[in-house]
């Protein structure tokens, strides 16, 4: 692991070289896999970063209004079935909560669109039995210091951090992710074809991790 985190750090010193932006640049984090069938192995986790990149806007469907979130309750559930407002609500969140009361029917009005983009909230990150305030801080605090790794190619594309942190939180999140991927595909190191990393405006640098 330690030969990984030199390369990594050579490849960001290679990033950083390039014209400096008008704006702040996400980084980017590329897996590519290879001997791996995503119809039978396919990735679907969170995993805990040590290094927050942004605060994630939430959105919960709770059954009673809430000030800490913005709020969907079941009574105005009907104003989704314009497809406008839908795709209005999916873009304006990164993240949906749900209460487990309202489950069965967040899942007729809204999983149909939810789902196909990965934004259904899930058990392992996203239902709540009881919402109070303490409940909802600490989901809150999770969702912003997690990264959702889903497979649908052969390959894991996620923003890791900005070019504004520095390279050792960068190399963290990477590294915490990429232990979190080992973990969950069937041959481990095998598996890992190779990491690329890049800012928004630039091309990727490739990163080996096989001999």
């Amino acid at each position: 692991m330690a030969e990984l985190k030199d390369q990594l750090k050579t490849a960001l010193e290679e990033l950083r070289k390039g014209d400096k932006r008008k704006f702040i640049q996400t980084v980017d984090l590329i897996v590519n896999l290879q001997k791996f069938d995503i119809r039978k192995n396919s990735v679907n986790i969170f995993v805990s970063i040590p290094h927050k990149i942004k605060d994630k806007r939430v959105c919960g469907f709770l059954e009673i209004e809430n000030k800490k979130i913005k709020t969907i309750t079941k009574n105005e559930f009907k104003k989704y079935s314009d497809k406008k407002e839908m795709k209005k609500l999916i873009k304006s969140y990164d993240f949906f909560i749900g209460q487990a009361s309202l489950m069965p029917a967040v899942a007729t009005t809204f999983g149909r669109v939810l789902g196909p983009v990965g934004k259904m909230p899930s058990p392992q990150l996203g239902i709540l039995m009881n919402v109070d305030d303490k409940a909802l801080d600490e989901v809150i605090t999770k969702i912003n210091n997690s990264i959702k790794i889903r497979t649908q190619e052969p390959s894991i594309k996620v923003a890791i951090g900005k070019e504004s942190m520095s390279d050792e939180e960068i190399i963290a999140n990477i590294m915490a992710v990429y232990k979190a991927v080992l973990k969950n595909v069937p041959r481990e190191k095998e598996n890992i074809k190779n990491i690329e990393i890049k800012f928004t405006m630039t091309k990727p640098q490739k990163v080996k991790v096989r001999d």
